[in-house]
């Protein structure tokens, strides 16, 4: 399932609607306003959140974590020790660890579980500026969840580049 994601529009007090690859709202994004960290929510069409995205208090560039239900699901971190530039670690909180990869601020990238592919992430199928595709590849995976990763690893590569 391809999902159509708006770059650039994840600001905080901006709300935007994520479609289907057939034109139908999925997700709402949920910028929350004065809030003293960065705050996203990502919800279903008939409001309910699904996962809370939201900057550690340190630094963006650190971590970012997703919430459901008030409990962390995953931490999202910069691969300390990586040939690749671009390289986060999803450490997911039953334990198992999720890798993203390839040129985040390019929107060319895979999010992994040891070695099987999840979702790619990609600008190359769409002809609309400013917009990127999130694939999600098994259809058994947690879309929310894959594609609240998408958006952290951008955020937190971009900050980096500001900060760099």
């Amino acid at each position: 399932m391809k999902y159509l994601v708006r770059d650039k529009i994840f600001a905080i007090g901006d709300d935007y609607w994520i479609e289907d690859e057939h034109g139908r709202h999925a997700y709402l994004v949920d910028g929350k306003a004065l809030r003293l960290r960065d705050t996203l929510e990502l919800k279903d069409p008939d409001g309910r959140v699904l996962v809370t995205l939201r900057q550690k208090l340190l630094s963006l560039r650190d971590a970012m974590t997703i919430e459901r239900d008030g409990e962390t699901l995953a931490t999202i971190r910069k691969k300390r020790l990586s040939l690749l530039r671009n390289h986060y670690r999803v450490s997911l909180a039953e334990g198992t660890e999720l890798d993203v990869s390839g040129r985040i601020l390019d929107r060319e990238f895979a999010v992994e579980y040891d070695g099987e592919l999840l979702a790619h992430i990609s600008r190359r199928w769409l002809r609309v500026r400013e917009t990127y595709g999130v694939d999600v590849v098994r259809e058994d995976a947690d879309h929310a969840l894959l594609i609240a990763v998408a958006v952290c690893v951008i955020r937190m590569a971009e900050k980096e580049r500001e900060e760099g």
